[in-house]
C-alpha cells in the first residue's frame, strides 16, 4: 500500500517508524542537573553521527507537562550542564535499563530506582552506570529540534570525549560481541538478542 504522511495520526507515524527501522540500538543517557542530582533514562532513536570528531545523536521526544519547565529531564539538564554520558546496555542490564525509562518524580534519581551505580567518569561532570559494558562521555556538540517544541523531537549530538569499555569486551583491538551481549529495540514492549551472525563482505567494482 502507499500512504501519504499527511493522512497519518501521529501515533501511526510513530508505530511504522518504531515497527519499521529495526532492531534499534539504546542510549541509556545519565546527565546531571544544576544541584548535580543524577537522572539515567533510555532512547531508541539513537546512532552514530559521525567518527572524526567522534559523534553520537540520539533524540528526545515531545515537551513533558508533568516536568515544572515542561521539558524531560534529559534534555533540561543537557541545557544546564552541557555534557551527558551515553551508556549502552546489554543482556545483563536490559531490566535495569527497562526500570529506568519508569516516569520518576522530578528530582528523583532513576539510579537508585533502576539498582544502579553512578560511577565517575574521566572528563566530564556526568556519571557513567558502573554496570553499563560501554560508555560515551559526551559533550554537547548541538541540539536541533524538529518540529515544534510541543509536538516534534529534539536531537542531540553530543562529541565523544572518553569511553569505557569493559575489558572482556575489547581485547587485540576488536569488539567481542560474545562478551558483550547486545540488545536492540523494537516496537511496543520488544527486544531482540544480537546472537545469531552472518557475513556478507562488500563486492568489489568490476
Amino acid at each position: 500500500m502507499l500512504m501519504r504522511t499527511a493522512d497519518l495520526p501521529e501515533r501511526d507515524r510513530y508505530k511504522i517508524l518504531s515497527g519499521t527501522v529495526l532492531p534499534r540500538p539504546i542510549a541509556w543517557v545519565s546527565t546531571i542537573d544544576k544541584a548535580g542530582i543524577p537522572n539515567l533514562a533510555p532512547f531508541s532513536f539513537f546512532n552514530v553521527a559521525c567518527s572524526n570528531p567522534m559523534t553520537l545523536m540520539f533524540s528526545v521526544g515531545a515537551a513533558d507537562a508533568d516536568k515544572p519547565n515542561g521539558k524531560k529531564d534529559t534534555l533540561a539538564n543537557i541545557e544546564a550542564i552541557p555534557e551527558f554520558v551515553v551508556n549502552l546496555t546489554n543482556e545483563e542490564t536490559a531490566a535495569a535499563m527497562n526500570l529506568s525509562a519508569t516516569i520518576l518524580p522530578h528530582g528523583q534519581s532513576e539510579f537508585a530506582w533502576a539498582g544502579v551505580t553512578p560511577a565517575p567518569s574521566l572528563t566530564i561532570q556526568a556519571p557513567r552506570v558502573a554496570e553499563a559494558p560501554v560508555a560515551f562521555e559526551c559533550t554537547l556538540q548541538q541540539i536541533v529540534t524538529i518540529g515544534s517544541a510541543q509536538a516534534g523531537s529534539s536531537i542531540i549530538f553530543g562529541e565523544v570525549q572518553g569511553i569505557y569499555l569493559r575489558d572482556d569486551i575489547y581485547q587485540g583491538g576488536y569488539i567481542h560481541l560474545d562478551a558483550y551481549r547486545p540488545i536492540g529495540r523494537l516496537s511496543g514492549s520488544g527486544y531482540a538478542y544480537v546472537r545469531e551472525l552472518f557475513e556478507m563482505p562488500r563486492v568489489p567494482a568490476p
